[in-house]
């Protein structure tokens, strides 16, 4: 297995969804995941170390894992199916066993951030899903993201959603969740073919 980090979210220039961007320890090779603007600010919110005035859903999740007397040990990527990331929460309960919690990636990235555990990927995986990496452009998608949430309100997060479904739903690889039913076009937790303009092998 290879351990990875969350290298940041950047946006895709074509469909103007956000995505995941895990890296190797080389810095050689990340793993581009799509994911919905909801996921990107859940995971952004953990990777900044923000603490909000109520606790959101993934806060929620670890103050219950804790209250649990439990420990979230390891996050793991094991598996691409059907276009979909698969991955497990490696959990310590207090009796001293372990168990495996099947999860979407973009939760349990969420959860890794929030309790410092660490994210691991299968390497079969890694090498079917990563991408060269170009830090010049990683860079400037992560600012086009920024900027994207700086001007975009909340109801107009909406509206752009909306917008975009019709869009994405033409896209290869688009793909929902397991365990939820995605509306047309969503984006899940899956690998797609970048645009040409990328210049990325397809991803899965």
């Amino acid at each position: 297995m290879v351990e990875m980090r969350v290298a940041g979210i950047a946006l895709d220039a074509a469909s103007r969804s956000p995505i995941v961007l895990l890296r190797d320890p080389s810095g050689r090779r990340q793993v581009p995941i799509w994911i919905d603007q909801a996921q990107a600010q859940n995971i952004l919110a953990g990777l900044n170390g923000e603490k909000p005035p109520r606790p959101l859903s993934h806060d929620l999740m670890v103050s219950l894992i804790e209250a649990g007397g439990m420990v979230l040990e390891r996050v793991i990527v094991h598996a691409i199916e059907d276009n979909t990331f698969r991955a497990v929460l490696k959990i310590s309960r207090a009796d001293g066993e372990s168990c495996e919690l099947d999860a979407r990636p973009s939760d349990a990235i969420a959860l890794a951030l929030r309790t410092d555990s660490s994210i691991w990927m299968l390497e079969e995986v890694v090498a079917d899903a990563s991408i060269p990496v170009d830090a010049e452009a990683d860079e400037e998608e992560k600012e086009d993201f920024r900027r994207f949430l700086d001007r975009t309100s909340p109801a107009e997060l909406i509206r752009h959603l909306r917008e975009a479904q019709p869009e994405a739903a033409g896209t290869e690889g688009v793909v929902g969740e397991p365990g939820e039913e995605p509306e047309p076009g969503e984006p899940g937790d899956g690998p797609q073919t970048p645009p040409p303009e990328s210049g990325g092998p397809p991803a899965g």
